[in-house]
């Protein structure tokens, strides 16, 4: 009895952990994934420091990973904060350069997700509202996929009208960009439920709130997710624009500093942040929907079907 307990809960009569062929199975994939990762990046890496050492990639215009990953201290003072965009600050002013980074980085992903959250949410409750009511779809719906094509550049000038200069404007921009696209994917979302669903769940005398609450939300769920992980990307290409004129510090703030300074070692090191900031909040994403969507099978779930 005491064997098949410690057998449960993985541990064998020797008092080591007994990995089950499931979890090993698990930690191969999630090692075999890991590694094809740090191939594909090392080959890309591999193939611009050989382009440098030949002499076909000018050090000046394409420096190559070693040079602007190798000197993070100095790459780092170059992160702008409050303080050092106040008139009369020294280059010496403010946080030290690993603060500084922190402080940029926390600042430029703060904006993202606020503003994809709002989005979020805001599409998800107009898009349904949208298919629950044919007065809102008359009346709202024209106006979605009229304002839907607009590149979010456009708002921008609108963002500081409204926001002057700031936190606001970056953070509009980025439910702007995602907010009527996303509220068009809710509704094409609400269209391919299954319509067995919804009949069923009208044979058993559903009322039509309670469908939409337990039949149509649920369903859609699971692309919904997908959409949100998809939109992070634009969220940050958006924020990026947005912080260059309208913030005061931020990662496009500091593209923009390397740009008016020619600085390509600059550019480059910041476009390596924001891809593995990009790349993790993807990976937490992914792991929020596993947590979320526990009905659905993890290729499922990973690829929105």
């Amino acid at each position: 009895m005491i064997a098949r307990v410690a057998a449960k809960a993985g541990f064998h009569e020797a008092g080591r952990p007994l990995l089950s062929a499931e979890r090993k199975a698990s930690i191969s994939a999630w090692a075999s994934k890991c590694g094809w990762a740090i191939i594909s990046v090392g080959m890309f890496a591999l193939i611009w420091e050989l382009l440098w050492a030949v002499g076909l990639a000018d050090p000046k215009l394409l420096p190559p990973p070693h040079v602007f990953l190798g000197n993070f201290v100095e790459q780092a003072r170059n992160f702008n904060t409050a303080q050092r965009w106040q008139i009369g600050a020294g280059v010496a002013a403010g946080p030290t350069p690993w603060e500084a980074v922190g402080i940029t980085i926390l600042s430029s992903t703060g904006r993202v997700f606020t503003g994809l959250l709002l989005a979020a949410v805001g599409s998800i409750v107009l898009g349904v509202s949208i298919r629950y009511s044919g007065w809102a779809e008359r009346l709202i719906l024209p106006t979605v996929t009229l304002l839907a094509p607009v590149s979010p550049v456009a708002w921008l000038p609108v963002a500081i009208f409204l926001f002057g200069i700031g936190n606001g404007p970056a953070v509009f921009m980025v439910f702007i960009a995602l907010f009527f696209t996303m509220t068009l994917s809710t509704i094409a979302q609400i269209d391919a439920v299954d319509r067995n669903f919804i009949n069923v769940a009208r044979t058993m005398g559903a009322t039509k709130r309670q469908i939409y609450a337990r039949v149509v939300v649920p369903a859609i769920l699971p692309g919904l997710l997908v959409v949100l992980r998809l939109n992070l990307f634009g969220a940050w290409m958006v924020v990026l624009v947005a912080e260059a004129t309208g913030v005061g510090y931020g990662l496009g703030q500091v593209i923009m500093l390397a740009r008016n300074t020619f600085n390509p070692s600059l550019v480059f090191f910041t476009i390596t942040l924001i891809g593995l900031l990009g790349f993790g909040f993807d990976w937490l994403l992914r792991k929020v929907q596993a947590r979320v969507l526990y009905w659905v099978p993890e290729n499922k779930v990973i690829a929105g079907v």
